[in-house]
């Protein structure tokens, strides 16, 4: 394991930790109004999570066209890292951490929709896994996939937020 994979991952780990006691602190404390606020950053989460989620496939099809270790690919490399690591990541933890909480405290958690809309969020989770992982192949100029390939990708956290936000806002069940 290089120097800069622990480093990474102990920025991570320290992230989740002041993450953690954070809302650790504001469970505890639970001042007036505070659902309100948890559902707004909720949403804001949401929002720069799907937008990385949408943008980082679209740089995949573009870093495809690019010559491995030409310029071009070395940007592309950065910019899909830092897309992960500074947005899409910490985009997700706060997704979870708050949805989580606002499930238990709305007193949502035996609500069949929110069953449903659980199991999408897991699946669009699995996505954003194999996304970190194709980050790390990009950057190891070894990429196995099409732009083609890439294209479809970039249609499913679409289909999976629409499904997302319907579950939300309907309720049907």
């Amino acid at each position: 394991m290089t120097a800069d994979v622990k480093t990474r991952g102990l920025r991570a780990g320290i992230g989740l930790v002041i993450t953690a006691v954070l809302l650790g602190a504001l469970l505890w404390w639970h001042p007036p109004g505070l659902y309100l606020w948890a559902k707004a950053f909720h949403i804001i989460a949401v929002i720069s999570w799907m937008a990385g989620m949408l943008y980082l496939p679209r740089l995949f099809i573009y870093h495809c066209e690019a010559e491995p270790g030409s310029r071009q690919s070395e940007t592309f490399k950065v910019m899909e890292r830092r897309l992960l690591t500074i947005i899409i990541n910490p985009a997700m933890v706060v997704t979870w951490v708050l949805g989580l909480w606002l499930a238990h405290d709305g007193g949502w958690l035996s609500a069949g929709w929110l069953h449903a809309k659980f199991a999408l969020v897991v699946v669009l989770s699995g996505v954003h896994g194999f996304m970190v992982r194709w980050v790390r192949d990009f950057g190891a100029d070894q990429n196995r996939h099409t732009q083609k390939f890439y294209r479809i990708i970039n249609e499913i956290p679409t289909v999976l937020m629409i499904g997302i936000v319907l579950l939300v806002v309907l309720k049907p069940f």
